[in-house]
């Protein structure tokens, strides 16, 4: 990780200035992610999710953290979401910020629609108006509209896909350049003309 004036951070110094921000008040968390992770997390803990089997594609710090029956992983390049399915079958799989990035996105939500049990869940968390970011590839973004008829299209129960998205303008313009972090604001006023981040909660039937 890059820090002051470009110089590298060990993970010592890293979690330490994270601790620091955090005893601030400052949020680090990337600007767009901030209230997908909250009303994700606060639909999860309504559906009692703290003793269900995830997977995680592409797995970050966040979902990890959560309490789960089981937590496994399913990371690239040695597991392509759009050729790959695991021998097992989970009850919820996430995908949080990824699904932009896939050159066959319905072979991949495919794969999780045949990896999730009947009743299992898809959150699937993309971005919208965001700037073109190729790791290694940047192809697709949905809004809420297109996200439910993409997961219908993949074999999702069009009535059990629930959709959120938040942004506003000053959101938009602050990722221009960088990645804005969310820092001392609080309060983040979404305007749906400006949906930032897409997130959908799609079962399986």
């Amino acid at each position: 990780m890059r820090g002051v004036f470009g110089v590298a951070m060990d993970d010592g110094l890293k979690n330490w200035l994270g601790k620091v921000a955090a005893a601030v008040g400052y949020d680090k968390q990337h600007i767009t992610r901030t209230v997908a992770y909250r009303e994700i997390d606060r639909w999860l803990d309504g559906i009692g999710a703290d003793d269900l089997n995830a997977l995680e594609i592409s797995a970050g710090w966040k979902w990890r953290e959560r309490q789960w029956g089981s937590f496994t992983e399913m990371n690239w390049p040695d597991h392509d979401i759009c050729n790959v399915q695991l021998d097992r079958q989970f009850d919820i799989i996430i995908a949080d910020n990824v699904w932009e990035h896939l050159l066959y996105p319905y072979r991949a939500a495919r794969n999780v629609h045949a990896m999730l049990r009947p009743g299992g869940w898809f959150i699937n968390i993309t971005p919208f108006l965001i700037r073109y970011h190729p790791i290694p590839t940047d192809c697709s973004r949905w809004t809420e509209l297109g996200m439910k008829h993409f997961l219908e299209e993949a074999g999702f129960n069009p009535e059990r896909v629930v959709t959120g998205s938040w942004g506003n303008a000053a959101a938009v313009k602050a990722n221009f350049h960088r990645w804005a972090r969310t820092g001392w604001q609080r309060d983040l006023p979404n305007d749906e003309r400006f949906p930032v981040t897409v997130w959908a909660m799609a079962q399986k039937s």
